[in-house]
């Protein structure tokens, strides 16, 4: 079994509702099971600014599966759930992003793990340490309480809530 962590985010509609569907329909797969979830926090756009505020928070797993094979589920939920993608950086319904897979350092035209922006993004790190502060990042072998403590991005990030899911 791998251990991955997933971040969540929502900027459309009922955001909670959404990252909860997610969440459900993750854990009701039989090769994935959920470990930890962090806590909802609130957070500005980055690049598009002329959108919603989204809802963002992280999910740690262990899974049977490949980093391909989670990639692939993760976009199937995407699908399932509205997910659109017509505009980088644009408004969606669910975003499902792979962040870490045990500590494995990969980049093809599909997938990159670490996440190729971890460490420039406040709203994905903060959830990540509350759950996974200790966890060292392969590829720049430091923790992401470390990063959290490094990034430039002093964008601002507001808890708001539990993630919750059926």
């Amino acid at each position: 079994m791998a251990v991955s962590f997933i971040g969540l985010g929502s900027n459309i509609g009922d955001r909670e509702k959404y990252i909860a569907r997610a969440l459900s329909l993750l854990a009701a797969n039989n090769e994935i099971k959920i470990l930890k979830l962090s806590a909802l926090y609130e957070s500005q756009p980055i690049g598009i600014v002329d959108q919603d505020d989204f809802l963002n928070g992280v999910v740690s797993v262990s899974t049977t599966m490949s980093p391909e094979g989670l990639l692939n589920f993760c976009m199937q939920v995407e699908s399932h759930l509205g997910r659109k993608r017509d505009v980088r950086w644009g408004p969606r319904t669910i975003d499902l992003d792979i962040l870490l897979f045990d500590d494995i350092v990969m980049n093809t035209d599909e997938l990159t793990i670490p996440h190729r922006e971890l460490r420039n993004r406040r709203f994905v790190l903060q959830p990540l340490a509350e759950i996974a502060a200790d966890v060292i990042v392969p590829d720049c072998k430091k923790s992401v309480r470390q990063l959290l403590r490094e990034t430039d991005d002093k964008s601002r990030v507001q808890l708001s809530g539990r993630l919750n899911y059926c």
